[in-house]
């Protein structure tokens, strides 16, 4: 029996992966759909859907793909032929319907119920991974929840102490010490126990899921110029610096505090294997500029393995086919990478 805390080993090969659908009147089951559609993908991954087979069906057909084979399972393992692509219905005996480009309570509900039963599956060892689709954080308010996306519901569900969220495309992994904070407030979590643990968690997650044992870690500074010797703040003298040099005490190869600005102009970046981003636009403003199509949104420190597109529900464009799913292709490869070195890393012990 699985804990609550740690999912129950599953050494299967290919590594079955779980896709939500995310908001269903979003892009989420199109470039679902269109990265499943290349049954190559069978070879790597043993894909099952998570949502409302109506909301596939309504997507499905607003690609021209009237004929696509939709089966839904109730066992994720379950075995079908490789042109058929499974579903498990995270809401059996309600209806579902789709009303493209529209923020509902009840595409708030559809979304979050297919990441709840994902995150059971992936808890209980029956998938390997999730690959989550984007959501609407207003939907999911009007659905009555009170998460402010995934990864708050994830911790929850997982409770992994210290985690963070990256954002992974090759070898750029940024790191967001404050994520969905305020900017007025960003200045008060920073500290150096919070800087301390950003560290660490990188650090443990460039080892236990990027294979890299000694991977070079380059903090930016919260203000411009990164204080300027305090000139221009104190975050940087106060907490970040003697968390730096607090870390490289204990071995971890910590760098900076650098300005931002300076740092990803120069190409400062690639000389190291993550960078820890003290607030959101910091980090997500380059990181996007440089590989918006190709990004993932990783949760590393979580026991189980997610990863996201790097893009929203984008309901502009909602139905009209016009969405791609090279993001989401992206995080299916990361998800599988991460599956393996997971399992690799277990079976050194």
């Amino acid at each position: 029996m699985a804990s609550e805390t740690q999912p129950a080993e599953a050494p299967r090969t290919p590594p079955i992966v779980a896709f939500t659908l995310g908001d269903p009147n979003g892009i989420g089951p199109e470039v679902a759909l269109k990265c499943l559609s290349d049954t190559r993908i069978r070879e790597l991954a043993d894909p099952v859907l998570i949502g409302s087979a109506a909301v596939v069906r309504a997507h499905a057909h607003a690609l021209g793909l009237d004929n696509l084979d939709i089966w839904p399972v109730t066992d994720p393992s379950f075995e079908v032929a490789p042109t058929r692509l499974k579903i498990i219905d995270s809401a059996p005996g309600k209806g579902a319907s789709v009303d493209f480009g529209k923020e509902t309570a009840e595409a708030g509900q559809q979304a979050f119920q297919a990441v709840r039963v994902a995150v059971s599956l992936a808890m209980e060892g029956r998938v390997d991974a999730i690959v989550t689709g984007p959501i609407s954080k207003k939907a999911i308010s009007l659905a009555g929840y009170g998460f402010a996306g995934h990864t708050d519901y994830l911790v929850e569900r997982t409770e992994p102490g210290a985690h963070i969220m990256m954002m992974v495309a090759d070898d750029l992994r940024v790191g967001l010490l404050t994520a969905h904070v305020p900017l007025a407030e960003v200045a008060r979590v920073v500290t150096k126990d919070a800087v301390v643990a950003g560290v660490n968690t990188i650090d443990a997650s460039l080892r236990q899921d990027f294979g890299i044992e000694r991977g070079r870690i380059a903090v930016l500074g919260l203000n411009p110029h990164a204080g300027e010797r305090g000139v221009l703040g104190r975050e940087e003298s106060g907490a970040i610096i003697p968390a730096i040099r607090y870390c490289s005490k204990g071995g971890i190869m910590a760098f900076g505090p650098f300005p931002a600005d300076g740092f990803f102009g120069s190409r400062a970046f690639r000389g190291y294997d993550a960078i820890l981003a003290m607030y959101h636009d910091q980090g997500l403003i380059p990181f996007k500029t440089l590989a918006f199509n190709e990004g993932v949104n990783f949760t590393a420190g979580l026991p189980i393995v997610r990863t996201s597109c790097d893009h929203g529900t984008a309901f502009d464009i909602a139905g009209r086919n016009r969405a791609d799913e090279q993001s989401t292709r992206q995080a299916l490869y990361l998800a599988l990478d991460v599956v393996r070195q997971r399992r690799y890393a277990d079976n050194s012990l």
